[in-house]
């Protein structure tokens, strides 16, 4: 009995240990998934996790938001500032997305997305024009107010994350050309706009990049 005690106290610190080195690879690795700017997902782990709510078979709304002019911001009051947007921007959404029991993520630059599960077209339209309302209060920098506009586009109902993803990016760009606000897709089952490999052309990443 004593033997076997001994054995114990002795296996007790190395399994402790272990616990506090695999709590902080989990830690490290969940840190890697994470944008620096805003705390939101990177692109990856941020579809990972929309894919999972759109296989419960529930309905849901995918957003795709952009910033208007955000290069104006950066040209002009510099990057330090530029980041601030990004950072409250990334926060705000963040927020209204636990709020929601939703995720969101931030797929690079100034473009950020989000999945929100159990949605109709007309809970969605009262949430999407609060949205627009917290995301286009002036972000402080500096001492002074910097104004802020986003575009939204939506798109609800179930289906492939990449084909609801492509229409809310669509209603995103139709948004911005009208000066921003929000756009609701139609449940459309073809692309609005031409593909150039596989996105929407003009779309970053495409070549001749208009947002």
């Amino acid at each position: 009995m004593s033997h076997t005690l001994t054995a114990l106290s002795a296996a007790l610190p190395l399994a402790s240990g272990w616990s506090v080195h695999s709590l902080w690879m989990r830690r490290r690795i969940e840190t890697a998934r994470r944008d620096p700017l805003t705390g939101l997902w990177t692109r990856d782990p941020f579809e990972d996790r929309a894919r999972k709510s759109l296989a419960r078979k529930c309905q849901l709304a995918v957003l795709v938001l952009d910033l208007d002019r955000f290069k104006e911001i950066n040209d002009t009051l510099g990057h330090a500032a530029g980041d601030a947007v990004i950072r409250a921007t990334g926060q705000r959404l963040g927020r209204w997305a636990e709020e929601h029991a939703g995720v969101a993520g931030r797929l690079g630059g100034d473009e950020f997305a989000a999945v929100i599960p159990g949605y109709g077209i007309d809970k969605l339209r009262a949430d999407l024009h609060m949205l627009i309302a917290r995301l286009d209060r002036p972000v402080p920098f500096d001492g002074h107010p910097v104004e802020v506009h986003t575009s939204i586009g939506a798109a609800y109902g179930a289906g492939e994350l990449s084909t609801l993803l492509r229409r809310a990016d669509e209603q995103m760009y139709r948004a911005k050309q009208r000066g921003g606000g929000w756009r609701i897709a139609q449940r459309l089952t073809v692309p609005e706009m031409r593909t150039v490999n596989g996105r929407r052309d003009g779309r970053r990443g495409t070549g001749g990049e208009t947002a």
